[in-house]
């Protein structure tokens, strides 16, 4: 069965090098196709070879999967996974028939992401104790959060030099190193250009490696997701709110609140950098809800 081993070696390069996938995702590909492989290798019966798969030896995999107690979520996963390992093996000549083709994705329940109202983040912020360095960038990374609708990887990776203040954009670097614009406000020029110049100015020493890096900590050096996550985690517990919150959680209020208030769902599409924009309708159904409850909350015939 060794050439698996090939074919899986190669279609890790495929992912890093051809689809330019961020580290985490490769890691969750090759942890499906491993599972496959270990199916088709070790437990199926007669054991087979790649070529020799077909598609009704794909769904006694999903069964198996099911079985050994693999949530939809997973199942979802998994089977993304090995259609995307056919599409390799078809384009490297492996197969000549995508047994995958016809595999279908469980269906998974919609769940709407948790948001935060404007009164929470104002809260949130208030929490901060601005009298100090650290506080005083912590609003900014906050205030950008919410403002820019940043994943937490694009947030700790931005550079200054990809800050654009004469036209009022940032250019962010997001998932599979594709660029996208994303417009910033007076608001939040304020809180970073007074990080900037008051606290990231006069640090003691800064890296030469971070030196273009827009946050740092006291050291010199670039934050890490967890700090934000910690930092984020801090505030909203100081604030009271019991609510789980994260940093991709103003990523979701940043989102809803455009579209609460009119905004076009193409250009929240691009600002959150979504490939497709079924992944941006999720918040459509955010604003239906926002809709309903305003209806219930407002309408004569439901006092």
């Amino acid at each position: 069965m060794s050439a698996w081993n090939s074919y899986i070696k190669g279609f890790k390069i495929y992912l890093q090098l051809e689809r330019s996938l961020a580290d985490n995702s490769v890691v969750a590909y090759m942890a499906d196709v491993d599972k496959f492989e270990r199916y088709f290798t070790q437990i199926f019966e007669p054991k087979k070879e790649l070529k020799e798969i077909e598609y009704q030896d794909l769904q006694t995999f999903i069964a198996w999967i099911v079985d050994i107690g693999m949530g939809a979520r997973s199942q979802a996963r998994i089977v993304s996974g090995v259609k995307t390992f056919y599409k390799y093996l078809m384009l490297e000549g492996v197969v000549s028939v995508n047994a995958s083709e016809l595999l279908e994705t469980p269906k998974l329940p919609k769940k709407l992401p948790d948001t935060l109202s404007i009164e929470d983040i104002d809260a949130i912020i208030d929490a901060i104790d601005r009298s100090t360095p650290e506080g005083e960038r912590n609003v900014a990374i906050i205030e950008m959060l919410y403002g820019c609708g940043l994943r937490v990887t694009e947030l700790v990776e931005l550079k200054l030099s990809e800050i654009y203040w004469d036209d009022y954009f940032i250019r962010v670097i997001g998932k599979g190193n594709k660029q996208r614009i994303v417009p910033f406000n007076q608001h939040l020029e304020k809180h970073l250009k007074c990080y900037i110049n008051e606290i990231r100015a006069h640090l003691p020493t800064i890296h030469f490696e971070y030196e273009d890096i827009l946050f740092l900590n006291r050291r010199g050096k670039q934050l890490t997701r967890v700090m934000i996550f910690t930092i984020v985690k801090k505030y909203a517990e100081k604030a009271g709110l019991r609510k789980k919150i994260s940093p991709h959680t103003f990523r979701h209020s940043f989102a809803t609140h455009l579209i609460e208030n009119g905004a076009d769902l193409r250009a929240v599409q691009e600002m959150l950098g979504h490939e497709s924009i079924t992944t941006t309708e999720i918040y459509t159904h955010l604003d239906r809800k926002f809709l309903k409850e305003t209806l219930e909350l407002y309408h004569p015939m439901n006092k």
